[in-house]
């Protein structure tokens, strides 16, 4: 029975001895073929008799041996065949892999890339955004500033109304005239001297009688810092009575 090749840890190449049996199995076989193709009453001389069989003394037992080493062989071959092919695709998957993972870092750093790119840009966006309204709002004001106005009540309700414009802040030509006229009459040197607040020693000053903590906590950027000045005052005031109650033109009496 032949040997199992698979039992073997590794495989053995043909020794000269495997060889040398090898081609003597396949001059066996030519000599069976020749032999059997002589007719059965044919003589044969002695040398001739001689010449084929001399080559050829085998046992069943020595050709069985040879032919279990030479599947042997044969199967060690093919394993180490299979063996290479299951490297080399192991191999090629591992690249493949690779590839793929180096593919896929590239994509996503391209991705962050971009999203880097497209934050600078929106920032840059923003501020030139901001920078463009903050020129805007620089150059109302300086309308405002340099507006020619009559250096009188109307003047300075009107320049009033402009810078308040420019910075948001509510009210009308009517609801300023309405309550300057009951506070001081027009006079922007008006001084209370007799109410509460003059008793506390903090006394209401000016067109719309603002009291010095009022008019310095709602001063208004661009204004002149003189309690007394008109412009200043009336928009001062302004400023306080839109955080207090909603604009000018809601307030009817002492505010």
């Amino acid at each position: 029975m032949p040997k199992n090749p698979f039992t073997r840890g590794h495989s053995r190449a043909l020794t000269k001895r495997h060889k040398i049996a090898v081609a003597g199995v396949a001059t066996l076989g030519a000599a069976a073929v020749a032999f059997s193709a002589v007719p059965g009453n044919a003589e044969t001389t002695t040398s001739e008799a001689a010449t084929y069989s001399a080559p050829v003394k085998y046992s069943s037992e020595q050709l069985k041996g040879l032919q279990a080493d030479v599947s042997e062989q044969l199967a060690a071959k093919a394993l180490q065949g299979k063996a290479a092919e299951a490297k080399a695709k192991a191999e090629a998957a591992a690249k493949a892999k690779a590839k793929a993972k180096a593919k896929a870092k590239a994509a996503t750093a391209a991705k962050k890339k971009a999203a880097a790119a497209a934050a600078k840009k929106a920032a840059h966006a923003r501020k030139a955004k901001e920078a463009a309204s903050r020129a805007a709002h620089r150059a109302k004001l300086k309308r405002a500033v340099h507006r020619s106005y009559a250096n009188n009540l109307d003047g300075w309700i009107k320049q009033s109304l402009d810078i308040m414009k420019s910075k948001g802040i509510p009210g009308s030509y009517n609801g300023l005239y309405r309550n300057i006229m009951r506070e001081s009459s027009g006079n922007p040197n008006a001084i209370n001297n007799w109410d509460i607040n003059a008793i506390n020693g903090i006394p209401s000053k000016g067109l719309l009688q603002v009291i010095p903590p009022t008019f310095a906590a709602y001063h208004v950027a661009g204004t002149s810092w003189n309690i007394y000045d008109p412009v200043a005052n009336i928009t001062a005031a302004a400023n306080y009575a839109a955080h207090r109650y909603g604009s000018m033109d809601n307030v009817n009496s002492a505010y």
